[in-house]
């Protein structure tokens, strides 16, 4: 494009450091504290199936979580396709498009099909006025994804659930420690499944959890989690192999000494990513909700390319040649993948497709530099002055 040829020439936009400003980068714990676990595990020598680590694990986040019960696994993926197999879903399940892709494959995987309700162009989550007219006889759930870490609509999604008597799982991996009116969001719904991956806010260098209220379900899911044994000589059905190690478990207890320090962190951040862009045409991005606590887990800004001037991948392009590796979380749509795009669901999804659209996440992770944050943001605010001097020109 011309216009991205001009912009890597012009040098009002400052070259940043050599080393790649990315999305995300995980919190280190300190290193000799991991090492005193390690040695405790090296004179264990008990690396899974529920050991000392893991159940501390569960125990404690419960506590920090105010949830009942954590089930812990190696993946977040794992922890989705055992929920659904844990709650007996089946047939369809109503869904979001805009989200990761793992969403949607754990229900491919549980051969089930997904159907595609567009979102609120507000909050970006599932949108309730949109569930209803996507309900048939062979509906059995509905799986909504708290994007960015805030809240869906979860008291409207409970009302529609008990009406139709559907099950309600929340993919909540970008929702650790969000709270709505002081009730952790993870309460919410039949169950909630987190992720603990590298990028997460809170990590076990991979890793993922169910949460339940139900002591019976926690059971079942334990279970399913390891093969379906139940004793040395008893099968329970047929589980698979999805427990977190000693190690995960370790790394995890570290990091959650730090982890409300970490969002404070993102908290700054934010305020000052929100303070820099404020009033920049044509650009919006997501505010914080009166009565929730929010984690702070992305930083999505969205472009209207009209009242911008500029697309929202020549903004994308210009950053990747300063050696900004932001995302575009979520793009593609999920329902214009080739194993999903021919689902009736997948047609008509506007509001989703403007997001997908239009969508950056700017980095954001507790060690990022305020100083690089703002260089950032001239990034952006040098894209409005530009089109300004275009208008003059024009």
């Amino acid at each position: 494009m011309p216009f991205i040829q001009i912009a890597a020439e012009d040098d009002m936009i400052e070259t940043l450091e050599q080393e790649p400003i990315y999305v995300t980068r995980p919190s280190m714990p300190p290193l000799d504290d991991f090492v005193v676990h390690l040695e405790r595990i090296w004179e264990n020598r008990w690396l899974t199936n529920n050991g000392e680590f893991h159940k501390r694990l569960e125990a404690e986040l419960a506590e920090f979580l105010g949830v009942k019960y954590v089930s812990l696994f190696s993946n977040g993926t794992l922890a989705l396709l055992v929920a659904l197999q844990a709650m007996r879903v089946s047939g369809e399940v109503i869904t979001t498009p805009y989200t990761f892709v793992a969403t949607t494959h754990a229900l491919h995987w549980n051969e089930i099909t997904p159907v595609f309700c567009d979102i609120d162009p507000k909050t970006y989550n599932l949108d309730p006025a949109c569930i209803e007219s996507l309900i048939t006889p062979q509906t059995s759930a509905i799986l909504p994804v708290h994007v960015y870490g805030y809240p869906c609509d979860v008291k409207e999604i409970s009302r529609i659930a008990d009406i139709y008597g559907l099950k309600v799982i929340y993919d909540a991996c970008h929702a650790f420690n969000v709270r709505v009116d002081n009730e952790s969001v993870l309460n919410f719904g039949d169950l909630s499944v987190l992720s603990f991956h590298a990028t997460k806010i809170f990590t076990t260098l991979e890793g993922g959890a169910i949460i339940t209220n139900d002591a019976k379900l926690k059971t079942r899911i334990d279970y399913l989690k390891n093969f379906g044994i139940a004793n040395e000589t008893t099968v329970m059905a047929p589980g698979i192999n999805g427990k977190m190690n000693e190690v995960q478990a370790a790394f995890g207890l570290l990091q959650l000494q730090y982890v409300e320090e970490n969002i404070q962190k993102r908290k700054e951040i934010t305020d000052r990513y929100r303070t820099q862009l404020a009033g920049v045409s044509g650009l919006t991005f997501l505010e914080d909700i009166p009565d929730v606590q929010h984690n702070y887990s992305y930083f999505p800004i969205f472009i209207d390319e009209e009242k911008f001037g500029f697309s929202r991948d020549n903004v994308f392009d210009v950053f990747r040649e300063k050696n900004i590796i932001c995302r575009r979380y979520f793009y593609p749509l999920i329902s214009h993948f080739s194993m999903y795009r021919n689902l009736p669901s997948a047609k008509h999804l506007p509001a989703a497709e403007i997001a997908a659209a239009q969508i950056i996440c700017l980095p954001l992770y507790p060690d990022l530099e305020l100083s690089v944050v703002d260089q950032i943001c001239d990034v952006i605010q040098h894209f409005e002055s530009l089109r300004d001097e275009l208008a003059l020109v024009a």
